[in-house]
């Protein structure tokens, strides 16, 4: 991967420090996403599932979530945008810091050629990352 790709892709995901651990953060979020009645798919613990094969890995969780009347248009307006849906947020332990990262929605409109109106089926990720981590 070249120097330009790994900026844009870094540039491409947003970053958001907890105040919880990422187990607290994990169980905050999945909280939050029933109280806005959004459909959680999966939570994917993935230092367990590493350990499971004989490898460790710092705490590292993803959980896949979101509403299937605001992602199917986006799909029937670009199918490939199913690759990135449904949403993801990553929460992960960086040192004595738990950070929560995400696609940047903006980014993940213009890679799927959405316009505005369908643009704004993906926003919402940024007020609920918002709320995950305010104290």
């Amino acid at each position: 991967m070249s120097a330009t790709q790994a900026s844009r892709d870094q540039a491409e995901v947003v970053t958001k420090i907890s105040p919880r651990s990422v187990s607290d953060t994990v169980s905050r979020l999945t909280e939050l996403l029933s109280s806005k009645e959004l459909k959680v798919f999966a939570v994917i613990d993935q230092a367990a599932e590493a350990l499971g094969a004989g490898l460790r890995l710092r705490e590292t969780t993803l959980v896949m979530f979101g509403n299937p009347a605001a992602g199917t248009p986006l799909m029937v307006a670009s199918p490939l945008v199913a690759l990135d849906l449904p949403l993801k947020v990553l929460i992960w332990a960086d040192g004595e810091a738990t950070k929560v990262s995400y696609y940047d929605p903006d980014s993940l409109a213009v890679r799927h050629g959405l316009g505005a109106d369908l643009a704004r089926n993906l926003t919402g990720i940024n007020a609920l990352t918002d709320a995950l981590v305010a104290a």
